[in-house]
């Protein structure tokens, strides 16, 4: 029945059906991946989903929503950079996009700089937190104007904190489920021009947001199954916990969405990891490609 509705509601890259041996391979990866992820535990003050009620998504029901997925005429992740960065700021931006392009295999292109000039005074405030800038003005004022032709979607990256709107403090992050924008910001992720912990640590926070927000913008929603990189999150302590990896079901859904092959993009993800000192990470990726190489269903395109 579930199948059913995905052959009736879903498309194919090809849009002329769905190829449901794709659909069947990524079913078995889930399969491989489950014994490796733990699932969602107990909720600690705070977190997410005590003040969010979400219903989560499976990768049948993602198949199902008709979602965002790369085209051969949009392939490119494009990043926008929104305002100065410091040379600290710089190389995690630049570590950033080498990143993503392995996380989702497909190729990323930075873009000319936006000043902050280009941000009016009315999607600005000051307070305690120091001055932020408006989220939903970025996605949809800055963002979507900007948004290149071949871009599968175009993800902004400042140094300023950002705000949603009334009655927020502040997020980490914002995207689009279906308009292909999404931005995010450095500013609460620690010094990336301190010690060479700091900087680990900066890089790792700021890759976890960046690949979050992307997600989004393949129309992935918050996942609450799994303790899981497309997790939602309320407050740093809750995003730390959070691995940079996505669990099966979301995997499924990244896959599909790129027509990636899972294990070269393990394989790109561990390299990435071992050269920028993510060793825990590095060997949950191994641990990750370890259980698809076994049996003879790859889950690969």
């Amino acid at each position: 029945m579930v199948l059913a509705l995905v052959l009736t509601s879903s498309r194919a890259r090809s849009g002329d059906g769905v190829d449901m041996k794709r659909v069947r391979e990524l079913q078995s990866l889930i399969d491989k991946l489950k014994p490796l992820h733990k699932k969602m535990g107990p909720h600690q003050p705070g977190d997410w989903l005590l003040y969010h009620k979400e219903p989560g998504q499976t990768f049948l029901q993602y198949l199902s929503s008709n979602p965002v997925v790369a085209t051969k005429e949009r392939r490119v992740i494009h990043i926008l950079p929104i305002g100065e960065f410091d040379d600290g700021e710089k190389k995690i931006l630049k570590k950033t996009a080498k990143f993503l392009a392995a996380f989702f295999c497909l190729p990323v292109v930075v873009d000319k700089e936006v000043p902050l000039s280009a941000i009016p005074a009315e999607a600005r405030r000051n307070n305690y937190m120091g001055e932020q800038l408006l989220s939903t003005y970025i996605l949809d004022r800055i963002l979507i104007p900007r948004r290149a032709k071949d871009a599968v979607f175009t993800l902004g990256m400042t140094a300023s904190d950002l705000w949603p709107g009334k009655g927020w403090n502040f997020v980490f992050g914002q995207a689009s489920l279906r308009e292909r924008v999404g931005v995010w910001s450095i500013r609460r992720n620690g010094n990336p021009n301190g010690t060479e912990e700091e900087f680990a640590l900066c890089l790792l926070r700021t890759l976890k947001t960046a690949s979050h927000e992307s997600g989004h913008m393949l129309s992935m929603f918050h996942c609450v199954a799994y303790e899981c990189g497309m997790c939602g999150s309320n407050n740093r302590a809750e995003s730390d916990r959070r691995p940079l990896a996505f669990c099966p079901e979301c995997l499924a859904k990244l896959l599909w969405a790129t027509g990636a092959d899972p294990r070269k993009r393990f394989e790109k993800l561990i390299k990435f990891c071992e050269e920028n000192g993510l060793k825990n990470e590095a060997d949950f990726y191994k641990r990750e490609l370890g259980a698809i190489k076994k049996g003879n269903d790859h889950g690969g395109k």
